[in-house]
């Protein structure tokens, strides 16, 4: 349940003076081929030979540095080695670094919901949840997002597997499919475990998922406007997975709607940081990603600003239903993400965005957690 799933990080596409040639509409891909095709990299249109009706020879961008790191590669990340094998290379376009806020997003649920057991079927429902939300849902919501994000990769990423041609078209479709079909089918055995007689967990996978699509595709890519699309993303990676885990557990409830709502615009402003570091690409192609936009240095404090705000804005809200300890631990935990941003983040957002990230969120995610609990009492 699809970007920087709790539901994936990028900013927005649209045209440039170099370009690939027109991506594939999704809806209408053929039926992905069995077969692996030759892998090789996308060609590159030039705009005066496009006119003359001339294509340039394929060019091939320059590889990721000889030193970059096999572990970087695994979860998906900046700075990762090239590789060969089509299974690491598969693993690399599903950003296991993205998994962790789905995961612990379906954690929350189930704790808000008041009902999880530590027993073996309850820990196992929650572990296939975790597994529809995480590697199947924002796996696919990644490969997707690189596959329609393959023109700015060329330009701020060109060594990632899809501009490289390390991995072939028909490879990455049929990527797409297998994970799309896997996270649905585990979001129809989760209704049918859990007895429900509507299929709300089904739906909330198709759902997310065609979030996910629009986010990324044409023709509404919403991700081309900052504002939506990072609202999208922050809905998809806090509130979907939030839903599910307490759909599979208990009942969705107006407070919890909400909350997850509110917590979507701090997902906002996450998704912003990602934001920082594709500033070159987003403007070469006109995308009008919030840094883009405002400047970089209005960006930071809309960013900074939406995760706070949000946070202390749930806080007065849990002090106001009673549960000041709660609100007490929520402000506690907000205090030290502000001193990260000043220690970090505010000096230079693309420099030091990945060492705030991850002394940051953190204490963002146990708020989630303290809301959860907060709202099961």
């Amino acid at each position: 349940m699809a970007t920087s799933h709790f539901l994936a990080a990028a900013a927005a596409t649209s045209s440039s003076s170099t370009a690939f040639r027109p991506p594939l509409r999704f809806l209408s891909l053929p039926p992905p081929s069995l077969t692996l095709s030759r892998r090789r990299p996308f060609p590159v249109v030039c705009a005066a030979d496009a006119d003359a009706k001339e294509t340039t020879k394929p060019k091939v961008p320059e590889k990721a540095p000889a030193a970059g790191s096999s572990f970087n590669q695994l979860l998906g990340i900046k700075g990762a080695k090239q590789e060969d094998n089509i299974w690491k290379i598969r693993l690399q376009l599903t950003k296991p670094v993205t998994w962790p806020p789905l995961v612990w997003g379906v954690l929350c649920g189930a704790a808000a919901s008041g009902n999880f057991h530590w027993t073996v079927e309850d820990v196992a429902k929650s572990i296939v949840c975790m597994l529809m939300s995480g590697p199947c849902l924002t796996g696919y919501t990644q490969t997707i997002n690189d596959w329609y994000d393959r023109d700015i990769d060329a330009i701020n990423e060109p060594y990632r597997p899809i501009p490289s041609g390390a991995i072939s078209e028909n490879e990455v479709i049929t990527q797409i499919w297998v994970l799309l079909l896997a996270g649905l089918g585990l979001g129809a055995l989760l209704d049918v475990w859990a007895g429900h007689d509507f299929p709300i967990i089904f739906y909330l996978a198709l759902g997310g998922s065609l979030l996910s699509y629009i986010y990324s595709a044409p023709p509404l890519k919403l991700k081309q406007n900052g504002w939506i699309g990072n609202f999208a993303l922050g809905a998809s990676y806090i509130g979907l997975p939030w839903w599910a885990g307490q759909a599979l557990f208990g009942t969705l409830t107006p407070d919890i709607v909400v909350l997850t709502t509110l917590y979507s615009i701090a997902g906002l402003g996450i998704a912003i940081v990602n934001d920082f570091k594709s500033i070159e690409g987003d403007r070469t192609l006109g995308l009008q990603s919030l840094p883009v936009a405002f400047g970089m240095d209005t960006a930071k404090w809309i960013c900074v600003g939406a995760i706070d705000i949000t946070q202390l804005s749930v806080a007065a809200y849990l002090l106001s239903t009673g549960k000041l300890y709660y609100a007490l631990a929520l402000v506690g935990l907000t205090i030290p993400q502000v001193i990260l941003q000043f220690q970090y983040f505010l000096k230079d957002p693309v420099k030091y965005d990945v060492k705030y990230q991850a002394s940051a969120q953190p204490f963002f995610v146990f708020g989630l957690l303290v809301t959860a609990l907060a709202t099961s009492h």
